[in-house]
């Protein structure tokens, strides 16, 4: 197997502005393409769960432990004074008060740091430690029931990526934040933000998480098989097995986006760089912070340094055999999904032509996809059927 030319998409996906394209395939229109799934009855507001998740200590270990992550944010924050001086700094989502206390060391005439979870008494505890309570307020609060002593800020940072970077959907809180505190012509840390996709050559760790249920111990599994299938799977992905060129399927100005733009439908085409398997399809993402004396971003993307937040893999149902400059095209689909808004339902389809295989097939993972979705094949084509 020839090795993926490193530099080309390093290049691709930081030197050049990403064109998003809109997709006018069937059953990608944003406002429909899940209707087909049945009304959905159990959708939960805003689950306890989500909050106590990050009321523990492992997983702002975790985060804090994330180089490219913590230091980026401490970069686009300290070493950018002239942003930050004598301004008012709202920080959505503070966890353990870092991002706030990086603000009030750069300058900020002061910090309010909101967060919902118990780690917010812990904040502030951080923030006495450090001598920084005449320059940080802790308010222990949702951000959309939060009463600041101020009518407007000057600068709103949080770190709001999940996983497949609308996880979680932190950034509709940042979204109402902004609309409601920040002053015209305030600054959003990080302002913009991509998602990007690849195909993959996959076969052993597929063979290692798909294929490990044909025989647990000398027990047949193969029937959990479809189910694991639904299930992207986080992990971080060697950027030798990508076979083909990037593409942005999502560009985020964080100044201008709406909530309902965070639901979104784009086509997209990879073109293949080699003679290949193609077993799923990988995503990362990257956040920008435009306004720093130089431009600095955050990258999750497999040419880079692995980050907490990994990459997210989409398995196909099947093997598709490429050569060079074959290409994969298709579309996908995000929408919250209906059951938890917190969750994500993805939709995506995949169309290749050559010699060999004439191949039209659609993913879809969904939240509730083991209850409510059967995907047969007919033809190399996968379908999704409502059950019975």
């Amino acid at each position: 197997m020839e090795k993926a030319h490193r530099g080309m998409d390093i290049e691709e996906s930081q030197g050049r502005k990403p064109q998003v394209l809109p997709t006018s395939e069937e059953g990608f229109d944003i406002a429909t393409c899940f209707e087909n799934r049945g009304a959905l009855d159990t959708y939960v507001p805003d689950a306890d769960y989500y909050f106590d998740s990050y009321s523990h200590f492992g997983i702002h270990e975790e985060m804090l432990k994330d180089k490219v992550r913590t230091e980026g944010y401490r970069k686009a924050i300290v070493d950018n004074v002239h942003l930050f001086k004598d301004k008012i700094v709202l920080d959505v989502g503070c966890g353990t008060g870092i991002l706030s206390i990086f603000a009030a060391k750069a300058g900020a005439k002061h910090v309010y740091a909101v967060e919902n979870a118990n780690i917010a008494k812990h904040a502030q505890d951080i923030i006495r430690e450090n001598n920084l309570t005449e320059k940080i307020t802790v308010i222990k609060s949702k951000i959309e029931e939060a009463e600041l002593p101020v009518p407007k800020v000057d600068i709103i940072i949080s770190e709001w990526m999940g996983y497949f970077l609308l996880y979680e959907s932190m950034l509709d809180s940042i979204l109402f934040a902004r609309d409601k505190w920040l002053n015209e012509g305030g600054i959003m840390l990080p302002d913009r933000a991509t998602l990007w996709i690849a195909s993959i050559e996959d076969e052993e760790y597929k063979n290692k998480k798909i294929h490990f249920w044909d025989n647990v111990y000398g027990v047949k599994m193969s029937c959990i098989k479809k189910w694991a299938m639904f299930e992207p799977l986080v992990d971080n992905v060697d950027s030798q097995s990508i076979n083909s060129d990037s593409c942005c399927i999502l560009d985020i100005d964080l100044s201008k986006v709406k909530i309902e733009d965070l639901d979104f439908s784009a086509s997209y085409t990879l073109n293949i760089k080699r003679k290949d398997s193609i077993h799923a399809i990988v995503s990362w993402f990257e956040v920008h912070f435009s306004h720093a004396h130089t431009p600095l971003r955050i990258s999750t993307s497999p040419y880079m340094k692995e980050t907490h937040w990994k990459q997210t893999t989409f398995y196909l149902n099947e093997v598709l055999k490429v050569f060079k400059n074959d290409q994969l095209h298709g579309s996908i689909a995000v929408k919250k999904s209906k059951k938890n808004p917190r969750e994500l339902d993805i939709k995506i389809s995949y169309h290749t032509r050559n010699n060999i295989q004439d191949h039209h097939s659609c993913l879809l993972y969904t939240s509730d996809a083991a209850d409510d979705l059967l995907c047969v094949d007919l033809g190399g084509r996968r379908i999704i059927k409502k059950k019975k």
